[in-house]
C-alpha cells in the first residue's frame, strides 16, 4: 500500500480556541503536513464529539488525532470504533475510561487548583458555563507564556459548560484502547495534576510519553515545538496503514 500523508486535526480545550494551536500548525506546514484546527464547540461531551467526528469524515486522508485538555475527552469518545483515525496525541489532555468525566478525573489526585480560578455565568436556555477569571488566568492557565500574551489567550477564551466537565465518556471502549497514543503535557500543569497525566499515559500504554519540567497547561503556546514533536513522531510511527 502506498502510503498517504497524515491529516492532523486539533481540538482545542475549555478556556483556550482554535488560534491556540498556531504555533504548533506553523511548525506542521514547514514539514508540508495538512492540518485542520477545529472549534471546539465546548457545549456537551456527546454534541462535541458528534461534530468531530462530522468533520473527521470530510477528510479523506489518515488522521491524527490531537486533543488539549477537554479536548482529550472529545477525541476519545469522537474516534471510538473509527478506522479513519491512525493515532492520538494527548496535550495537557483529558483521556477517559467509560464513564470518567473531566471533573471526576481533575479531582483524582491533588495538585489542580482550577475550581479557585473560576467564574460562573447562567445560560438563558439552562445551566452554567465557567470562565477563567481575569485576575486568575496567566497564573492558572499560561504562567509559562509572556503577561501580554496571556492576556490575549484570556480575552479571547472560550467557556464551557457544567455539564460538557460533568458528563462521563459514554463510549463503552475508549479510542485510546484500540488507537496508539502519546501524551505530551507539562510538569508545572496546575488544571490537571501531573499525577493524572502520567496516570493516564500509563493506563493507556503510551507509545510515546513527554514531561516538559516547568511548563504550564497551555502547552500549545508555550511550547509549539514540543507538541510537534509528538505529533510527528506520532505520525510517522503510524504511517498510513490503519
Amino acid at each position: 500500500m502506498t502510503e498517504q500523508k497524515p491529516t492532523v486535526v486539533l481540538v482545542h480545550g475549555a478556556f483556550a480556541e482554535s488560534a491556540s494551536w498556531s504555533g504548533v500548525i506553523e511548525g506542521l506546514r514547514e514539514r508540508s503536513i495538512d492540518v485542520v484546527a477545529v472549534a471546539n464547540p465546548l457545549r456537551s461531551l456527546p454534541g462535541d464529539a458528534a461534530y468531530l467526528r462530522d468533520i473527521l469524515a470530510g477528510i479523506e486522508a489518515p488522521v491524527i488525532l490531537v486533543g488539549h485538555s477537554y479536548g482529550g475527552m472529545v477525541i476519545t469518545e469522537a474516534a471510538a470504533g473509527s478506522d479513519k483515525v491512525a493515532a492520538l496525541v494527548y496535550v495537557c489532555a483529558f483521556a477517559p475510561e467509560h464513564g470518567e468525566s473531566a471533573l471526576e478525573l481533575s479531582n483524582k489526585f491533588p495538585g489542580g487548583t482550577l475550581g479557585a480560578a473560576l467564574s460562573a455565568y447562567p445560560l438563558t436556555e439552562g445551566g452554567t458555563e465557567f470562565a477563567i477569571r481575569p485576575d486568575a488566568f496567566h497564573h492558572q492557565f499560561a504562567a509559562d507564556v509572556p503577561e501580554t500574551r496571556a492576556a490575549v489567550m484570556c480575552a479571547t477564551q472560550r467557556p464551557v459548560t457544567e455539564i460538557a466537565l460533568t458528563a462521563g465518556l459514554s463510549t463503552e471502549t475508549p479510542a485510546w484502547q484500540s488507537i496508539p497514543s502519546w501524551f505530551v503535557f507539562g510538569a508545572a500543569d496546575l488544571n490537571i495534576p501531573v499525577a493524572l497525566h502520567r496516570f493516564m499515559a500509563d493506563r493507556a500504554s503510551a507509545k510515546g510519553t513527554v514531561e516538559i519540567p516547568g511548563a504550564s497547561h497551555a502547552l500549545s503556546v508555550s511550547r509549539p515545538d514540543a507538541v510537534t514533536s509528538s505529533i510527528l513522531d506520532a505520525a510517522q510511527t503510524t504511517g498510513s496503514s490503519r
